[in-house]
Formats: C-alpha cells, structure tokens, sequence
C-alpha cells in the first residue's frame, strides 16, 4: 500500500488521473461481461436454431413459442422477425423494417460503453506523455537553477520519475484496447448470428 501511495504521489497528478482511468476501465470491463451475461450474449444459439427449424418445417406456433419470453438476444430478435412475419397488419417490408429496428436496438445495447474504453485506451498514453513532458521540464528547470553545482543524479531521479507516467499510460491503455478488442468481436459475431436467423425466418417457412 505504501508503495502505491509513493508511485502515486511521485507521479503528480497525472499519474492520479491515469489511475482513475484504471479503476474506470476494469469497472467498465466487469459491468460489460455482467451485461454480456444478462442479456444472453453468449446463449440461445441452440434454442433459437431449434425454433428457426420448427419455422422451417411450416410449424410456426411452435416455432415461436419455444423463443418467445427468452432473455437470449438472438432468442428475442428470432421471435419479433416470426411474430412481425405473422401479423396479418403487416406486410412483408414492413416487417423486414420493424425486425431491423428490433435488432439495431438490440445491438446498440450491447455495444454500450465501447466509446468509453475507445476513449480511455485513447487517452491513457496521452496522459503518460503529458505527465513525462510535464516533469522533464521540472527536471531542467531545477538543472538550470542549480547551475554549475547540479547534481546528475537528482536530474536521473527527476527524469526517472517523468517516465513513470508514460508506463502507467501504457498498462492501462493496452488492457483497455484489449478488451475493447474482445467486446467488438463479441458483437460482431453476435451481429452475424442476428442476420442469419432473421434472413431464414423471411426466405423460407410460414406465409
């Protein structure tokens, strides 16, 4: 703990502001796989799958309640491309728009929070370089006050201390971009998952 405070207070306040940002993304993180776990992200695949047969092979009602009521984002887009098929009030273009409403929904909530972690793993080594920048010309302006009794070792432990911001900036901008990384790659499969149950839900089954 001691040691954290001195990296901390030899740092300045950028280093306290890189700091906040490493609380910030690991928060982010855990809030997105919470997310990612409430609204099915990583399920219904297989229900879904057997319901799209059961449209498939003409048992429509079947079909859709073996979905409806699911909490699986691929579950819940599968049911409203069925259920705006079957509304008699809607005709086939029209129900094509209300499915592509559903799941632009669907996808904009699971995309939340990317922009934050873009910005952070945008920021973050910004930070560290300002930090550096900002503490070398401390460093040179003690050396030229000092003159000709400057210490070279009090210079080496200014610089020293300038460049831990720019490693802080970089731990936490890398694990940022990572996992911004994985999430789009999460969502993007999420995204083709969607698009292919709702194009067999419209090309074949009931009329």
């Amino acid at each position: 703990m001691n040691d954290a405070l001195t990296f901390l207070t030899q740092g300045g306040p950028v280093i306290w502001a890189i700091a906040a940002l490493s609380v910030i993304t690991l928060a982010l993180s855990l809030w997105k796989i919470w997310q990612f776990l409430q609204i099915g992200v990583w399920s219904g695949g297989t229900v879904t799958d057997s319901a799209i047969a059961c449209w498939q092979a003409g048992d429509a009602e079947t079909g859709l309640s073996r979905i409806r009521g699911r909490k699986s984002v691929r579950a819940r887009l599968a049911a409203t491309a069925m259920a705006a098929r079957l509304d008699p009030a809607l005709t086939p273009d029209t129900a094509r728009d209300e499915t592509t409403r559903v799941a632009r929904s669907l996808l904009s909530e699971a995309r939340g929070g990317f922009r934050a972690l873009e910005l952070i793993a945008t920021i973050a080594p910004l930070l560290g370089l300002l930090g550096t920048v900002l503490g070398m010309i401390a460093a040179f302006q003690a050396l030229q006050t000092a003159g000709s009794r400057a210490d070279p070792s009090a210079l080496a432990g200014g610089i020293w201390e300038a460049l831990l911001t720019t490693a802080a900036g970089m731990v936490v901008a890398i694990p940022a971009s990572m996992m911004l990384t994985w999430f789009e790659s999460v969502v993007d499969r999420l995204q083709a998952d969607m698009e292919d149950a709702a194009t067999r839900i419209f090309t074949r089954g009931p009329e």
